[in-house]
């Protein structure tokens, strides 16, 4: 009896959990946009389905419950192919981050992890183009990028320091849609991150040499005013999917996909 009432606790326990994670995802309407990588020469608009996104990024805390069904993500166990030596490396032990970061993002993954975590959900990485049009919502509107005051707030974060202590999540106003700390807190990955790097050339798409992006890769980019998302473009282009960084988290999407 003792272990019946167990396994029903634990059920409900993770009934509950998969629950308030779905909760925690926001329902993004489909629309057309101007991205600051044009989808196809001569074409600026880009067409979304609409989609799901987390509020929040991943936090460590979530991270840990989802190693503890995929032990194979833990960092003492993972694939060298899979990460590299930073992986996780914030962490007191290697299922066990610290208590005072239970709540921060969970920074120090690689794609193949924050893919894996989002898979076990039954959801995914976003693109960048859904990641774009989301984060250029401001607080009281869905197209904020024309407001300067907007876009100096986001600016004045690459001027802080990055030996700061990450915040914890939801530390950021919501903006239009809901959606939290997708900027000023962490960096985050998207499905597509290793398709970005564009070149003149279209038969250099993919081409590992980064260095490109700050020559005539960059001619192909719209909306040059809007530098932090070209920063955002710069550092994703310059991650392999194995790589890792103290600032580099992630959150979920489903639904959706891009259009044409």
């Amino acid at each position: 009896m003792r272990k019946l009432m167990l396994a029903l606790l634990l059920a409900t326990s993770a009934a509950n959990a998969a629950a308030a994670e779905q909760s925690a995802t926001t329902v993004i309407p489909g629309g057309k946009f101007e991205s600051v990588l044009p989808p196809a020469p001569g074409v600026k608009e880009v067409s979304l389905k609409p989609f799901q996104l987390d509020r929040r990024p991943v936090t460590n805390a979530q991270f840990a419950t989802f190693l503890k069904t995929q032990p194979q993500w833990r960092r003492d166990k993972i694939a060298h192919i899979f990460a590299d030596d930073q992986y996780l490396s914030h962490w007191q032990s290697p299922a066990e981050p610290r208590k005072e970061d239970l709540q921060r993002p969970v920074v120090n993954v690689s794609w193949f992890a924050a893919t894996a975590y989002c898979e076990s959900r039954g959801a995914r990485l976003p693109t960048w183009y859904e990641w774009e049009y989301v984060a250029a919502a401001s607080n009281t509107a869905r197209d904020g990028r024309d407001d300067p005051a907007w876009r100096q707030q986001i600016l004045n974060w690459y001027s802080r320091s990055g030996r700061d202590a990450l915040p914890t999540v939801g530390s950021t106003p919501a903006n239009f849609y809901g959606i939290q700390d997708l900027h000023g807190v962490i960096w985050e990955w998207v499905e597509d991150a290793s398709g970005m790097l564009v070149s003149s050339d279209n038969r250099e798409q993919g081409d590992p040499n980064v260095m490109r992006f700050c020559g005539e890769g960059a001619l192909t980019m719209e909306q040059k005013e809007n530098y932090a998302t070209l920063m955002r473009i710069a550092m994703l282009s310059s991650m392999k999917a194995r790589y890792t960084g103290g600032a580099m988290g992630f959150r979920c999407a489903t639904g959706g996909r891009d259009g044409k």
